[in-house]
């Protein structure tokens, strides 16, 4: 029985496609930052609406072209219905590109967003093994110490809760419950 959350076929193809899969490539990982960010306060299902406007109007995630945007791209952005015109998340948005930036000039070599969010799990998933959504935790100490420390390298919109949402959606925790099919094909 697939996870209960996916009610409908967005959410479930989303479910059965995407959710846990691990991901370790910087731009994915970059653009479940931004999408995990936008949703704080809203449902998940506004966001996958959403999300083909997201890379639309933010350069396919790419934070090299989002950190140069200026404050008129920025309100054009506040003007788009396709995304959430919050100006806060639009320019918590230009800020985690540059702060993406500032983390890679740093680290060097490839990839060093999906090193540092993948030391916080030792770069092995979690694989939680539960058997209700009353079962899985808003936040863990491994998303705690996550959003700590891309609070402190100057990202912003990564609260520990958002933090363990990224974890789940990119597959850092396995958090598929486990009668769902896709526990098991998720696995590492």
């Amino acid at each position: 029985m697939r996870c209960p959350w996916a009610k409908n076929d967005l959410a479930i193809a989303y479910h059965d496609t995407e959710w846990g899969v691990p991901v370790r490539d910087d731009r994915t990982l970059f653009e479940f930052l931004i999408l995990e960010g936008a949703q704080a306060g809203l449902s998940w299902d506004t966001i996958l609406k959403k999300r083909d406007n997201y890379r639309e109007a933010f350069d396919d995630f790419d934070p090299q072209k989002i950190a140069r945007y200026t404050p008129a791209r920025i309100q054009k952005l506040l003007n788009n219905e396709g995304i959430v015109r919050n100006r806060l998340k639009v320019e918590g948005t230009v800020k985690n590109a540059r702060a993406y930036l500032a983390l890679a000039e740093s680290v060097g070599g490839k990839h060093p967003l999906a090193k540092h969010l993948w030391s916080f799990v030792n770069n092995e998933p979690l694989n939680a093994r539960r058997t209700d959504m009353k079962q899985i935790p808003a936040k863990t100490p491994e998303s705690d110490a996550m959003s700590k420390s891309l609070k402190k390298l100057g990202f912003t919109f990564v609260g520990s809760i958002i933090c363990y949402a990224l974890m789940q959606a990119t597959g850092l925790v396995n958090d598929h419950l486990i009668t769902c099919p896709r526990h098991k094909a998720v696995q590492k």
